[in-house]
Formats: structure tokens, C-alpha cells, sequence
């Protein structure tokens, strides 16, 4: 592939390092991802220079190495690869290289030793050495009081016209070591990919370019264990989003599952390993900290009884148990917690809690009784209860088939009213229903346990083309809604875990050919609009971040299940 890496960094797995070409200000940075999507990641402006001078450059990127050609002389370019988690080689051609540090308070550099200095970012927390293995370095970074005022580096090549340099990235001591050579590195680095992309799931021929992408980007965001994160972390990306959140980590641990189950639950097990007493589940985690701010719907049950069904691997004792005990605990947090006494349904506090931000279902305020989380919920009991049996806890099991028949008949006598399912605004009673929100139709994943007239009346919506269904999936709000907006984030654009969940549900509701015709359109919408966060469902443009992880995973489970 030719990267565009303003849309899509340039990294690799298990890094923190990233490479991004801004085209706000046309410049090309090394970034650093530790301590979230909240701390800023820029660490060195990257220019090509002749003679101290910087120089025009064009691009040509692929999965494993970066390179920057002088505009018009081919002979005079820098290429760049990552071949372990926190070491950057970058080596020039007849060129020289300018490092120019994005400074913060107190960061600073100092001259370590011979022909390596060292970068101290407190924004960031890290330590970074930089080693010059060929040529020369000019170091401008005057002092003053407490850091330096600015660091320019500029290195230039000598007899052999080469410059050759190793970045490396530490918390706290720089361990001496022996670099390979960067034609060792780089191989070492297109190894570990094509490693990588043969366990990436098969999709049709005409979806390769899609795959190729979706399998760059799964493989570039994942980071490696580090402070809060006990686990190689998949990041939903390395663009803006960099931290892991609970719903997106389900949607990523499925599409590994049936081939990299261990990295699969790895991800489940992030948020397990970090669960509330309460059980509520961190709704982000990045190697610095937890949020639990908000949190995001349940729907672990779901998805690990989806990563069963992909690998025995799952089945083992001890997982099970494992995973059972933490999905028990949330259901209880949601029961308990989210609830004003047992005879009402469960609620979310904010728009967030829901995963869906801004739909309109929120406008009016909240707490809002919304009828996704009670049936995804009353899945999740159902699930419970299909675990509890195979860990042979009988009395469990029957006691969520009893919690979940109770909280469905709770969610059908409160909201389904003329015909369709509402939402209520808990503290004044009212309905919620005068948008059209996707949100509304997401019962459709108990499948056959709805009603056969509330199940029918559901899909014959879903069915309609211009209101929800478009060339390219499921719009999140009604075409012909007044609250639908073009690029409105969850107020119309498709998104691939609504795609994912009500295409993996229609099978239930005996609709295989409907899940396949929603599932061709969504995977249609990816070879316009590659891996974007949603997708604009007039056009399939993509939309908001162009690189992220659960859209390439839904891809990948889609094209693979329903396409082959």
C-alpha cells in the first residue's frame, strides 16, 4: 500500500512511536502516544535540509517504511522504519535531517555522551535518547533558567553522504545496546507484519484493498503493555483516539478471535482486570490512567458468546469462569446502580454512557430509560444463563432466564407504545420519540425473543429504503428525521458496531439474506470511504477519523462471514 499518513499514521505493533504528516501546517512529526488522547503528541518537526536549508519533499509510505525524496532530486531522500516497539531508525542519502522538538515546559535536551543526546518530555513522561551512528549533529538549544528555549538538531552526512540515526523512547535509564543495520531493521519489521496479516481474516477478492487497510491499522494501533495497560492494548487509534475503550475493545476482540485468541482476550481482560467493585467497567484506559467518567452499554455477553463460537480457546475452564464472573458483575452494576428501585428499568446518565454521544434520544436531558440498554442487557442474562450451565451452575442459570423474561416484559410494557419502541426522560416521563434515532430499533437484537408483531414491525422499518437504510448500511438517524445531519456524528452517519450488531442479529430473525445485503452495502462503503470512523450514508464518504480499528475489524468479520 501507499500510506496517506495525514490519515493514517505510520506505526507498528506494540509502539507508542507514531509518524503523521499534519496538513494543517504541512509539516511531518514524530509523535508519542503515552498518557492518552488528553496529552498532546508531538515530540520533533522532521524536515529533509541541503545545507541547513529545509527542502520540499514528497511522500511514499507503506506498512514498514517511510520514506522522504528531495522534490526534485530522487538521489537525496531520508527513509524511516520502526523495528521495535520504542526505537525509531531513520536514516538520509545525500540529504541531511532537522529535528525541531514541539517544546512544553521544562523539556529539554543534553548531551549525554559522544554523538547521542538525550530528550527529557515531562509533558509525556518519557525519556528519549537519540544516537547517532553516522554523521554530524549541530545542536541549537540554548538554556534558559529551566529548559531550553528551543531545540533545533541539524545532522548532516560526511564521507559516506550518509546519516544514520537511532531514536529510542524510556521512562526512566537508557540501557546501552547494538543497533542492526536498517536494511536488517526493516526486514525484521516486514517479518513481523507478514506474521500478522496471515492470521488477518479472508475476505472476497474485490475487498482486498480493504483488507490490506483494515489489516495495516488493526496491526499499526496495537500498544504494548505499559503502566495501567497489564496487556497489549488495541487502540481505536493512533490518529486522535488513542487510549482503548470498552465497547470498541469487544468489536476488536471478536474479529481476532478466531485467530489470535490470546490477543482477543486480552482485550476483554483490560477492562476486566481493571472492573469497579460497583462492576462497572472504566469506560477508556490508556496507559497513564482509567476514566470512569462514563462508561459504555453491555455488551460483553455478546461478544465473548460470538468469540466462543470463532474458538474453542474460550471454552477453556478457567477463561470461562473468568469472563463469567466479571459479565455477572456488570449486569448486577446495571441492575443495581442504574436503576431507582427494582420495579423500573435501567437508565443511562449521559448520551456517552450509551456509546451513542449525540443521538436524540439526549437532547432533552437526561437520565434517559433507553430500550437498547435494557435488551442488551436482557441478551447479556440469556448469555449468563448459556455460561452458568456449562460451568454447571444450574441455580444461576435459571435465575437469569428469570431476570432476563421479567426485564423484557419490563421493556416492552414501557416502551413499546403505537407500534414502535420509545425512550422516556426518567425524572419527567416523557417520551423521547419526536426524532427517529437508530437507537430506538436496537431490541432487533433479541431476535426471536421479541414479540412476533414487535420483531416484524422492527424489521419492516429496517427495510425501508431513505429512512434508515441507505446505499451504504444503517444511518443512525432517520434520513427524513428533522434532528438528521450531514457528518452529525450519531444524528444519521453508519457505524460499524450498529452495523455489526443488528447484522449478527438478523440471523436470529430468520433474515440471512437481509444480513447479507446489510453487510455487502457496509463493506461497499469501506473501498470509498477506507476505515473512517462512520460513513456519510448518501455517499460512503468517511467521516471524523479516518483510521480506526473497529471499523476494520467489523469489516474483516463481515466480509469474511457473510461475503465469502
Amino acid at each position: 500500500m501507499n500510506l496517506d499518513i495525514s490519515k493514517i499514521p505510520f506505526s507498528r505493533f506494540g509502539s507508542y512511536f507514531a509518524i503523521s504528516y499534519d496538513d494543517k501546517d504541512n509539516e511531518l512529526y514524530i509523535r508519542d502516544l503515552h498518557g492518552g488522547d488528553e496529552s498532546p503528541s508531538k515530540l520533533f518537526k522532521l524536515e529533509l535540509t541541503e545545507a541547513g536549508v529545509p527542502q520540499k519533499f514528497s511522500l511514499k509510505v507503506d506498512e514498514t517504511k517511510l520514506s522522504l525524496y528531495h522534490i526534485e532530486d530522487k538521489e537525496k531522500y531520508i527513509e524511516i522504519c520502526i523495528p521495535k516497539y520504542d526505537i525509531i531508525r531513520i536514516v538520509s542519502k545525500n540529504c541531511g535531517i532537522r529535528f525541531s522538538m514541539v517544546k512544553n515546559k521544562y523539556d529539554n535536551v543534553m548531551i549525554y555522551d559522544k554523538n547521542k543526546l538525550e530528550f527529557h518530555s515531562y509533558s509525556k513522561e518519557i525519556k528519549l535518547m537519540l544516537s547517532l551512528i553516522k554523521g554530524t549533529v549541530k545542536l541549537d538549544a540554548p538554556w534558559d533558567m529551566i529548559g531550553n528555549t528551543h531545540v533545533i538538531m541539524d545532522f548532516n552526512y560526511d564521507d559516506c553522504n550518509e546519516v544514520d540515526i537511532a531514536l529510542e523512547s524510556y521512562k526512566t535509564v537508557w540501557k546501552p545496546k547494538e543497533y542492526m543495520s536498517f536494511l536488517e531493521s526493516q526486514q525484521l519489521v516486514k517479518n513481523e507484519y507478514k506474521q500478522w496479516k496471515d492470521k488477518v481474516l479472508e475476505v472476497p477478492e474485490e475487498y482486498k484493498s480493504s483488507r490490506d487497510l483494515a489489516s495495516y491499522i488493526t496491526w499499526s494501533s496495537v500498544v504494548k503493555p505499559e503502566g495501567m495497560l497489564k496487556r497489549p492494548a488495541m487502540y481505536m487509534s493512533k490518529n486522535w483516539m488513542y487510549n482503548i475503550w470498552s465497547w470498541d475493545n469487544c468489536f476488536n476482540a471478536m474479529a481476532l478471535s478466531k485467530n489470535n485468541p490470546e490477543l482477543a482476550l486480552d482485550q476483554l481482560m483490560i477492562f476486566i482486570d481493571h472492573q469497579d467493585e460497583s462492576g462497572v467497567f472504566a469506560d477508556f484506559i490508556n496507559d497513564r490512567y482509567l476514566s470512569f467518567s462514563c462508561c459504555k452499554p453491555p455488551i460483553y455477553g455478546w461478544a465473548f458468546r460470538y468469540m466462543k463460537q470463532q474458538n474453542e480457546y474460550f471454552k477453556k475452564p478457567e477463561i470461562l469462569d473468568t469472563v463469567y464472573n466479571a459479565i455477572k458483575l456488570n449486569t448486577e452494576y446495571w441492575l443495581k446502580y442504574r436503576r431507582y428501585n427494582e420495579e423500573d428499568l435501567p437508565f443511562y446518565k449521559h448520551g456517552n454512557d450509551s456509546g451513542w454521544d449525540n443521538s436524540s434520544i439526549f437532547h432533552k436531558g437526561i437520565p434517559v430509560q433507553s430500550p437498547d440498554l435494557s435488551a442488551f442487557l436482557v441478551k447479556q442474562m440469556y448469555i449468563l444463563s448459556e455460561i452458568a450451565e456449562e460451568l454447571n451452575k444450574k441455580s444461576e442459570a435459571e435465575h437469569w432466564i428469570s431476570e432476563g423474561d421479567k426485564l423484557l416484559e419490563k421493556l416492552i410494557k414501557d416502551l413499546w407504545k403505537d407500534n414502535r419502541f420509545t425512550a422516556i426522560k426518567v425524572d419527567t416521563k416523557e417520551n423521547l420519540n419526536d426524532g427517529n434515532s437508530l437507537i430506538l430499533m436496537m431490541p432487533i437484537v433479541l431476535g426471536d425473543k421479541l414479540p412476533k408483531h414487535i420483531k416484524e414491525e422492527l424489521l419492516k422499518e429496517l427495510k425501508i429504503e431513505g429512512k434508515y437504510l441507505s446505499k451504504y448500511g444503517l444511518a443512525t438517524e432517520a434520513m427524513d428525521s428533522k434532528y438528521y445531519k450531514e457528518n452529525g456524528y450519531w444524528l444519521g452517519p453508519i457505524w460499524a458496531p450498529v452495523m455489526m450488531l443488528i447484522i449478527d442479529s438478523l440471523k436470529e430473525c430468520g433474515e440471512g439474506e437481509f444480513a447479507g445485503e446489510l453487510a455487502k452495502r457496509f463493506c461497499n462503503a469501506t473501498l470509498i470511504g477506507g476505515m473512517a470512523e462512520n460513513f456519510d450514508p448518501i455517499d460512503g464518504k468517511g467521516l471524523v477519523d479516518p483510521a480506526f480499528t473497529w471499523t476494520s475489524s467489523v469489516f474483516l468479520m463481515l466480509a469474511n462471514k457473510y461475503l465469502i
